[in-house]
Parts: C-alpha cells; sequence; structure tokens
C-alpha cells in the first residue's frame, strides 16, 4: 500500500528541503509515499493574497483567515478520503510512538500547518479529527511539527527502513522503554575504551548487558521526567 501525505502551509519553503533529504526523499523515491505540499496563499481569494487578518475581540497578532483552508481542505476531501486531518499545535494531545505505529497504517493523511498568531477556530471545528502536540511549548508555526510527524511515520512504513535501520527495536517501540547506548569502531579513542563485553562475542552476555544498559536508561529517563527535565 502506498501512503499519501498533504500539507498545507502559509510558508511552504519551510517544509521543501526537509521532505527532499534523507529517508523520507528515500521513501518517496521507491514509492513507498507521495508528499505533496499546497501553498495557502494559492487558495486566498483577494488578488493580494490574503490569508490573515486581525483577531475579532482585539488582542495580539495576526489570525489565519478561514476561506483559504476550506477552498483547500474541502478541494483536497473531493479527491480522497483521509484517514486523519492533523493540527499541530501547543493544545493537542502529546505526540508518541503509538501514534506514530498509528499513522504508520493509514493510506491518506492531512496535515494543517498553522502560522502567525494562529488558525480560525471554524477551521479546526469543521475539519480537525486530530490536534497534536510536540510539547507544551509554542513555535513560530506548525510546519516543524508536522514534519517531525512525518518522519515518525514514514520510517515506520514497511519497506522504507533497511535492515541496519530497523524501527522494530527503537526507544519507545516498546512502551517507554529505552534502548541501549551503541558504539561501534575504533575499539579506543582518546582513551575512551568501548566496554569490553560488547568485544567479547559472547550473545548471551552482550543481550544480558543491553538490557540492563536499557533499564537503566529508562529509569534515568523517567526520573528526568519527572522532574520536568
Amino acid at each position: 500500500m502506498m501512503m499519501r501525505i498533504d500539507i498545507i502551509s502559509a510558508v511552504p519553503d519551510l517544509l521543501i528541503s526537509p521532505l527532499n533529504n534523507s529517508i523520507i526523499k528515500r521513501a518517496q523515491d521507491k514509492g513507498y509515499v507521495h508528499i505533496f505540499i499546497h501553498n495557502l496563499r494559492d487558495y486566498a481569494f483577494n488578488k493580494h493574497r490574503q490569508i490573515d487578518d486581525k483577531p475579532f475581540g482585539g488582542g495580539p497578532g495576526m489570525l489565519l483567515k478561514p476561506e483559504p483552508f476550506f477552498e483547500c481542505i474541502e478541494k483536497l476531501k473531493s479527491e480522497r478520503k483521509y484517514d486523519n486531518i492533523i493540527f499541530p499545535g501547543p493544545r493537542g494531545k502529546i505526540f508518541d510512538q503509538k501514534m506514530a505505529n498509528r499513522f504508520s497504517l493509514c493510506e491518506n493523511l492531512l496535515f494543517v500547518a498553522g502560522h502567525y498568531k494562529g488558525i480560525d477556530q471554524r477551521v479546526f471545528d469543521s475539519f480537525a479529527t486530530d490536534e497534536i502536540s510536540l510539547g507544551n511549548f509554542v513555535l513560530s508555526g506548525g510546519e516543524l511539527p508536522a514534519l517531525v510527524f512525518v518522519d515518525a511515520v514514514v520510517r515506520l512504513i514497511p519497506g522504507v527502513l533497511n535492515d541496519s535501520e530497523s524501527a522494530l527495536c527503537d526507544s519507545f517501540m516498546d512502551e517507554h522503554k529505552i534502548e541501549a547506548p551503541y558504539y561501534t569502531r575504533p575499539a579506543e579513542y582518546k582513551g575512551l575504551q568501548v566496554p569490553e563485553v560488547l568485544l567479547s562475542g559472547n550473545k548471551k552476555n552482550i543481550d544480558d548487558w543491553k538490557e540492563e544498559q536499557s533499564k537503566i536508561m529508562t529509569n534515568k529517563w523517567k526520573l528526568n521526567n519527572s522532574l520536568g527535565g
């Protein structure tokens, strides 16, 4: 199954380079996923291609107008059925591996990236199936979170990663379990040694070491997060 991902953005140039490099580019080249970027200004009504305006009721900043979103989303929905229409934003549910796993099974995903002060609420109310956040902080727009979500999802599509990059043992694939640390050649560098057990060739001892280190790293992660970083 080939996945299709559409991203609507007021600043599409922010998306182009990351989507055309590394694993995401390879996935597109192999036909596992097709990604389309839609410039919100192409759907603006007036000759100045205005997409933002001052919010009713006052307040700082400019708000993205509803009309261009309705035009773009309704056009896309008329052409295909979307499994999820996702709005990145700070008020959404925190993104995690379980969510990435679920989205990786979808056929059509639509990401709607806000910018400036945000998006007119009527767009959310009419189209959003999911509001997702990277964490408890605010960014300048939804483009960077959308890129993170796309990267996390695309790498899970069967065939995208080769054996050496397999996602099966990634951190968080097993709930909140962190991987053990990794080492490669040289075995010694500037006095820093690779743990002897990894050089022993004894698979059982190596597996036991990795399991113990994973527990240590996971406990450290839990402690750091319980303390708020």
